[in-house]
């Protein structure tokens, strides 16, 4: 049979009785199962290796005018399948080909709900289903995750801004540890949330296929447990004054969302792993998300670019007044020509920030567009989200004159129903112009990625600029990202700054921003973390100066063929190893613990040498972060290697074969 076709084995047939008592569905290797029944209310349970990982938790929903899910109902039918696929991911952010093997078990009610589980050997997830005539509000939904002993979390609990409700964030919070009992019922936190298990290992709570519905936060329950949160539909917004307008909701509904009677929504997502290794490479969120709406993708092309906002254009050793101007970006267009990316954004300043055809006097677009096309260089273009929205036919029209094919907009920070579906209507409109198209001030992917994959990264994590005004992009956070924020997908951290700091030495100064930890960890990232467009917030005039760390930058991919974790301890360190055609990637990552990596090179394949190019901590890293040493050197796949990284240290290995 051919390969890549779905294989669809029936298990069981649809069962027509009054009532089911309890139903049970479990992963092909059978490592994990999942446990439903109805009482009162819907519940469901989790086992690994036959002990309970997830204490009976009630799920549901609430409609409006109609009887509660829970209400006069009851199990009537159900039907299992086992699944065998493979996905060949258009811009593979961890691999190129992605297994997708599970068993699924459909269950129907007796009023016109139906629900799907789905048993991973690496997770469990459930979606609703609805099959009303006309349309429905939804007043709430019951979404419980109770545990069996008193674990500890890692919560982004979302701190309120003093001019809007809690669910105006930007996404961008430390993953703190709580324990889950001292988590308050009041506070929220967005998901991924990752917690630990009874059996040692770790699970990651987070969603996919987020659709025309409000997205989930997660808050506290007075026990050991924690329970969905969605923000209620707005009803009134007004726009805030000062330099980055955006709509705020003035007054909510008293229902999260308004929609179609018939159809499915987003998955819950319960990511299970042994080890904390195994969470940076999973892919379940993709797995469980909507196919490509875009048709042919080939002209959405990853790559790295520049971006000049970190350092506010801070430019050194050069003939021209520096600043958001046309001299400042000729020169980005040079530095990113020289040092093999391949694109400059151009970021907050090139236009009025309500206005984007009302063009900064100091910029001539002309002269840009025209040195950007002779350099063979793209230009990718900032916007506002609010502006975007307003302007969006004609914006897009410009750019696509401009040659523009990579835009951003920002200041979003909302993921209600109707923010939710601004999403899909700005990706459509770029997909239809060739655009492809990042969210800053966003919330995680959570699968958007694989249905419209010219959304090619977002934020939604606390990154770079964080460096530019306190201490909270520290390598402990930075560790911590792979395996919380990077289980919904990508995102743009914005590394590669070139003044780098040790913990004591550390302050931040805008415009001369420094970042915590070591030159070479800093580096890191460009392969550790999961970005199909990698944007270097660095000095380019810093840059210039050390040429051959800036081509191993430039040399690096942004997409992969095959990607493994070798070793990782959430929030302490990370070593991942990455392949792209028959060259492999080696990367890591330390908190501010000082420690030695012991690396072996048994992943390559065949007997051949590799020519490897290192950067490590230099000797000096503990005390001059800015230390590392670069050099050549030949592995086999039986050698080993100890790298010992400084406080906040880092690595990076690039192996080619040699001929």
């Amino acid at each position: 049979m051919k390969k890549h076709l779905l294989f669809v084995v029936l298990m069981g047939c649809y069962l027509y009785t009054l009532a089911i008592d309890s139903l049970t569905v479990c992963s092909p290797s059978g490592r994990i199962c999942i446990k439903i029944w109805m009482e009162t209310s819907l519940k469901y349970r989790i086992y690994e290796n036959g002990k309970s990982i997830l204490d009976p938790s009630e799920i549901g929903m609430i409609l409006k005018n109609v009887n509660p899910f829970s209400t006069n109902n009851k199990m009537v039918s159900h039907s299992e399948k086992s699944i065998t696929n493979q996905i060949i991911s258009p811009v593979p952010e961890k691999r190129k080909i992605i297994t997708d093997n599970y068993h699924s078990l459909f269950i129907a009610f007796t009023q016109p709900f139906k629900i799907e589980f789905r048993a991973y050997d690496d997770g469990v997830a459930y979606r609703w289903m609805t099959t009303y005539k006309d349309s429905i509000t939804i007043l709430n939904e019951v979404a419980e995750f109770h545990f069996p002993d008193i674990p500890a979390v890692y919560f982004p609990a979302v701190h309120r801004r003093e001019d809007a409700d809690i669910f105006h964030t930007s996404f961008e919070e430390l993953y703190d540890v709580r324990e889950i009992l001292k988590i308050g019922k009041e506070e929220i936190a967005y998901s991924p949330v990752v917690v630990s298990t009874a059996t040692g290992g770790k699970m990651g709570i987070t969603e996919s296929d987020l659709e025309d519905y409000p997205g989930m936060f997660l808050s506290g329950t007075g026990s050991s447990g924690l329970k969905g949160v969605f923000a209620a539909y707005p009803l009134e917004e007004k726009n805030t004054t000062g330099e980055f307008p955006e709509s705020i909701v003035s007054r909510r509904a008293d229902y999260i969302a308004r929609t179609k009677g018939t159809r499915s929504y987003p998955w819950r997502v319960l990511i299970i792993a042994d080890e904390d290794r195994q969470l940076p490479s999973n892919e379940m969120v993709y797995r469980l998300a909507s196919p490509s709406r875009i048709g042919d993708a080939s002209w959405v092309r990853p790559g790295k670019g520049t971006d000049e906002w970190t350092v506010n254009v801070n430019l050194f050793n050069v003939p021209f007044r520096s600043g958001v101007n046309t001299a400042s970006y000729k020169y980005y267009i040079d530095f990113a020509k020289r040092f093999g990316f391949n694109r400059i954004m151009m970021d907050a300043g090139w236009s009025e920030n309500t206005d984007i055809f009302k063009i900064n006097p100091d910029i001539n677009m002309d002269t840009l567009i025209s040195y950007a096309k002779e350099k063979g260089i793209k230009i990718s273009m900032w916007t506002l989200s609010n502006t975007l929205d307003r302007q969006l036919d004609s914006a897009l029209d410009r750019f696509n004159k401009w040659g523009v094919d990579f835009i951003m907009t920002d200041f979003i920070d909302r993921d209600d129903q109707k923010m939710v579906n601004f999403y899909f209507r700005i990706a459509k409109a770029c997909a239809e112009h060739h655009i492809m198209i990042m969210f800053h001030g966003a919330y995680p992917p959570k699968g958007f990625n694989r249905t419209y994959p010219n959304n090619i990264t977002r934020e939604g994590c606390l990154g770079s600029e964080y460096n530019i005004w306190c201490e909270k992009a520290s390598p402990g956070h930075d560790v911590t990202l792979p395996f919380t924020r990077m289980l919904a997908g990508s995102f743009d951290y914005e590394p590669g700054i070139l003044n780098n700091a040790t913990k004591k030495g550390f302050r931040p100064i805008e415009g001369m921003v420094m970042s915590q930890g070591t030159r070479c960890h800093q580096l890191a990232m460009f392969v550790v973390y999961d970005n199909p467009m990698q944007i270097f917030s660095g000095n380019p005039s810093q840059g210039w100066l050390e040429p051959a760390f800036m081509e191993l930058i430039g040399s690096l991919p942004t997409t992969w063929d095959e990607t493994n974790i070798l070793d990782g301890r959430i929030g302490e360190y990370i070593v991942t190893v990455r392949q792209k055609g028959n060259h492999w990637y080696i990367a890591g990552m330390s908190n501010w613990t000082a420690r030695d990596i012991i690396l072996h090179f048994d992943f390559l394949p065949g007997t051949h040498p590799y020519r490897a190019t290192i950067c490590k901590d230099g000797i000096n890293a503990d005390r001059y972060a800015a230390d590392y040493i670069l050099t050549d050197s030949i592995v086999q796949r039986t050698d080993q290697m100890t790298f010992h990284l400084a406080p906040g240290g880092g690595f990076l290995i690039r192996l080619m074969p040699s001929l």
